[in-house]
């Protein structure tokens, strides 16, 4: 019999990562058939596709015809960036170029997922017309890549965001649950910043952001340019890793808080916050409260099963 294949086509890039899984299924799940890409670990869910290599790229994009493309691969660790910074300004930068040109030859809405990191932290919060001067060689590649988009496409939407937490394959695949390891072997002190003012986002909820902006494009031609969408609960790594002790029961008194800026690795801002009204505005957007996401998104690392039993059952 036939298969109903909705007739709403997006493209996804870096759809094996944190953010590209959550995207994927957010628009899979509501009625879009979506492809996506990825590359060392794209088999065989996923399309494997270089996205440095053009041919490859407009090929897919050809292919496929889609109506919107998110884009989500990045190289988005600061210190990575700081030690490969020619990689990073390959994926960043030209690889974001060229996708905005292939998406503006098929008429593609390209939505490039951006960073709070564009801002240096001293004046928050941040509007999108705020002039961005990043700190760290990743926030100026990202920057440079949204400058790339728009002056290749301008039916472009750059989306930033700030750091993202969500439904983890390992607990280093993002900043806020990699600190687990810490908060659960209470046995020895754990030294945490209580320095940087963060604003720890839901990758599910950014699924929505870009999905809703898509929908909206897809009635009003005028959508486009830059928008911010962040979680609105502000906290320090080490307010983090409380409200991570709290979800689960687990003791604190062995976090420490650092109110010193850090010394080592790349420039942080001190605080990035973002300005989500013009979104807001729009009737776009969602946000998972924190304790209630990072309880679902580290539920399987906890070490200690015997807490289950009791919360649970």
């Amino acid at each position: 019999e036939d298969v109903d294949i909705p007739s709403r086509r997006v493209l996804i890039t870096g759809a094996t990562g944190l953010l590209g899984r959550a995207v994927f299924k957010e628009f899979n799940e509501n009625n879009w058939n979506a492809v996506g890409c990825g590359y060392r670990r794209a088999q065989p869910r996923f399309e494997q596709i270089n996205l440095l290599d053009s041919v490859a790229v407009h090929d897919i994009i050809h292919d496929f015809q889609p109506h919107v493309i998110v884009h989500c691969a990045a190289e988005r660790r600061p210190d990575i960036v700081e030690s490969q910074p020619d990689a990073a300004s390959q994926l960043n930068v030209a690889a974001s170029a060229n996708l905005a040109k292939e998406a503006a030859g098929v008429g593609a809405f390209l939505i490039y997922i951006s960073t709070d990191y564009v801002f240096d932290g001293t004046s928050p919060p941040y509007k999108e017309t705020d002039v961005p001067n990043p700190l760290n060689l990743y926030g100026k590649t990202k920057l440079e890549g949204e400058k790339a988009v728009l002056e290749n496409n301008e039916e472009t939407a750059v989306l930033r965001i700030p750091v993202l937490y969500g439904e983890v394959e390992r607990l280093e695949e993002s900043a806020v649950t990699v600190m687990f390891d810490k908060v659960q072997f209470s046995n020895k002190s754990a030294n945490m910043d209580h320095w940087q003012q963060r604003f720890p986002t839901n990758v599910k909820d950014v699924a929505a952001v870009c999905r809703q902006l898509a929908e909206k494009r897809m009635l009003d031609p005028s959508i486009k340019g830059t928008f911010h969408w962040s979680g609105n609960e502000q906290m320090t790594k080490f307010e983090m890793a409380c409200a991570i002790a709290d979800a689960f029961n687990l003791p604190s008194s062995h976090l420490r808080p650092i109110t010193d800026s850090p010394v080592v690795g790349a420039l942080r801002p001190k605080n990035a916050q973002l300005d989500c009204s013009k979104l807001e505005m729009l009737g776009i957007g969602q946000r998972t409260p924190f304790r209630a996401g990072i309880r679902e998104s580290l539920w399987p690392f906890l070490v200690d099963k015997r807490w289950r039993q009791t919360v649970f059952h």
